[in-house]
């Protein structure tokens, strides 16, 4: 499943990962996100993300 990062925050949706704060469970795909789901850094909604390209996986950047 693809990682996606927030345009605003460049925190990161890792779907292995899920979203523990929002009640998002590990293995959650990015598209099966609620609408009401928000970043859990900025509170920017789903269109704010975008794919992240495999090769930047593992750079420096906030995670969730």
């Amino acid at each position: 499943m693809d990682k996606y990062i927030c345009k605003v925050c460049a925190t990161i949706y890792d779907p292995q990962r899920g979203d523990s704060e929002n009640g998002i469970p590990p293995g959650t795909s990015f598209q099966d996100l609620p609408e009401s789901w928000v970043c859990t850094i900025c509170g920017s909604p789903k269109n704010k993300f975008v794919v992240l390209p495999p090769e930047k996986y593992g750079e420096n950047i906030p995670k969730i």
